[in-house]
């Protein structure tokens, strides 16, 4: 069993499909009736992101080190919802993934990385992803692999543990120089 604790402020602003899914969970809780569902309204303005869309994003939320861990969450591979070309993502799984505390931070991860998608698209209605009443955050397939493109990129050219090059012996440790290299 998993719980989270999110404020009366973090629910407040969480976007209204959130909301209704925490309504509709503590409702069911406590045995209270639950409002039948409404027909699911489509995102206003779901926006696939190309590789550049990608790059861009990143540079722009780079300082950030929440959202970017959030960004490349979406390069994970997601559920498909079918007959669409959306992938869904469970926010609790992106909340523990990222090791942040609640959902309501990984909401105000995704408002970062909105304002970025929103900037480099010039358009104030752009959402860089949607919500569904089960707790899934929901982007376009074309995003999930430009992020996933982007990720294999940004680690293929990292080098881990190589040195460029490796001494015949090993130098003899001076208060100057540690004996062993971070």
């Amino acid at each position: 069993m998993v719980s989270i604790a999110l404020t009366a402020e973090q629910i407040r602003s969480a976007p209204p499909e959130v909301r209704q899914w925490i309504e509709r969970e503590v409702a069911a809780a406590f045995g209270w009736p639950v409002k039948p569902d409404e027909p699911e309204a489509a995102p206003a303005h779901l926006v696939s992101c190309s590789a550049n869309d990608a790059a861009s994003i990143l540079a722009q939320i780079q300082g950030v080190l929440p959202a970017m861990n959030v960004f490349f969450e979406f390069g994970r591979q997601g559920s498909m919802v079918p007959q669409s070309r959306v992938e869904a993502f469970r926010l609790i799984d992106i909340a523990h993934n990222t090791r942040l505390q609640n959902v309501g931070q990984v909401i105000g991860c995704l408002d970062v990385i909105t304002e970025a998608l929103r900037r480099i698209k010039d358009d104030t209605s752009a959402a860089f992803c949607g919500f569904d009443r089960e707790g899934h955050c929901i982007v376009p397939v074309e995003t999930q692999q430009s992020i996933f493109q982007l990720w294999q990129t940004v680690i293929s050219g990292q080098q881990f543990g190589a040195s460029p090059s490796t001494p015949a012996e090993p130098a003899a440790a001076t208060p100057a120089q540690p004996a062993v290299a971070i």
